[in-house]
């Protein structure tokens, strides 16, 4: 996205009709559009780089799959940031990944082995710094919750 369209989409996605309709809309739909592209496009990752990760419930033990914005690292690691668009409560795949932190991800077309680890103290602040300069909505996603954003850094698992 050039310019304009960039700060068009910062300015729709920090409002909170964004808030209320996108959590409903836009998981569903990029869900569908992965499965039936056979993982080679996931569509809000027009917008931002996303992963499809696949953890296993904290309750259930099935795995859930969710599509999500991330922060990819150098490196080869990926940040991944529970705004839940702003609005109150931890999202659910992050009670997950406490509970069950090896999970995998689909991300541009190729599922990895991840473990994911909550992010705190400095190493979060650190990590928040980078999050906001990368997506500066997720400032406006804060400011609206009593609760700090959970971050979580996704390494790949090495094979064998």
């Amino acid at each position: 996205m050039a310019g304009y369209g960039v700060k068009l989409v910062r300015k729709v996605s920090s409002t909170r009709a964004f808030a209320k309709v996108a959590p409903h809309v836009i998981p569903a739909f990029d869900r569908t559009v992965h499965r039936l592209t056979r993982g080679k496009v996931l569509p809000s990752a027009r917008m931002l780089p996303g992963v499809i990760l696949t953890a296993r419930g904290a309750r259930s033990g099935l795995p859930r799959r969710t599509p999500l914005a991330c922060m990819p690292e150098d490196g080869g690691t990926w940040i991944l940031i529970g705004s839940n668009f702003g609005r109150p409560g931890h999202p659910l795949w992050t009670t997950n990944l406490l509970k069950h932190p090896e999970a995998e991800i689909s991300w541009r077309g190729r599922d990895i082995a991840v473990r994911a680890r909550l992010l705190e103290g400095a190493e979060r602040e650190a990590a928040w710094a980078a999050v906001l300069a990368f997506w500066p909505p997720y400032a406006t996603y804060q400011s609206r919750v009593d609760r700090e954003i959970r971050l979580f850094r996704l390494h790949r698992i090495e094979e064998g």
